[in-house]
């Protein structure tokens, strides 16, 4: 018998506020470079963003039925995370499903398999990041799981950890570790800020990267 699970625990809605302030890119760095999905996995359009907790979903290849399971259950802000053996060739969710999750308040959807009705998604904004575009059908035939781990884009995916995505990519952080990442990203930013400036007033990029030491052990010798 299977059972459908909940997420056992959700961020706080203070820390997803707080990591929503920052881009993939950004909290990857931050983590010590940990976390970041295949950047196979790509947005149907570049302006879509998503940052929730993963609710996780275990699927058969070409077949969406844990996936209309998830939609069902899911809760308002969830991002549904599917692993579905890395199937290129199947188009599991399209425009109907999308208006299905718009209606109940879920914050997008992460797949390892292949969607459809680009134009009409795009129209819609519902976030999607996907393996693939394809238009062909599938079945409602087998029944997985709800709210185990699952890897995805070569990321071990837990249920609750937060999954965050922008034109760039995709990230996610460990539940328990949202609010030191934010804490983590902000420094990073700040960081960043100093160096924009820095260049501003004409320093050089060997003088705020401070390569100079690393170059001379290198032994880089400059004719310019």
């Amino acid at each position: 018998m299977v059972h459908i699970k909940d997420i056992p625990e959700r961020p706080s809605k203070e820390d997803l506020a707080a990591i929503a302030k920052f881009s993939p890119a950004t909290i990857h760095e931050a983590q010590g470079r940990r976390g970041a999905l295949s950047s196979r996995l790509k947005p149907v359009d570049y302006r879509m963003k998503l940052c929730g907790p993963a609710f996780t979903v275990k699927s058969s290849p070409r077949d969406n039925i844990m996936l209309q399971l998830a939609i069902n259950y899911a809760k308002p802000g969830d991002i549904i995370v599917v692993s579905a053996g890395e199937y290129e060739e199947a188009g599991s969710f399209g425009d109907v499903l999308a208006n299905a999750c718009l209606a109940k308040g879920i914050g997008g959807l992460v797949t390892d398999t292949g969607v459809r009705d680009t134009l009409q998604l795009r129209e819609l904004g519902f976030p999607v990041f996907s393996l693939s575009t394809c238009i062909k059908g599938t079945v409602k035939e087998t029944i997985g799981t709800t709210n185990d781990s699952i890897i995805v884009g070569g990321e071990i995916i837990n249920p609750g950890d937060v999954i965050v995505g922008d034109a760039d990519g995709l990230v996610v952080v460990r539940r328990s570790e949202v609010a030191e990442a934010a804490k983590l990203s902000q420094a990073r930013e700040d960081a960043e800020a100093g160096f924009i400036e820095a260049y501003k007033a004409g320093a050089s990029v060997i003088e705020v990267s401070k390569l100079e030491p690393v170059l001379k052990a290198k032994g880089l010798i400059v004719d310019i």
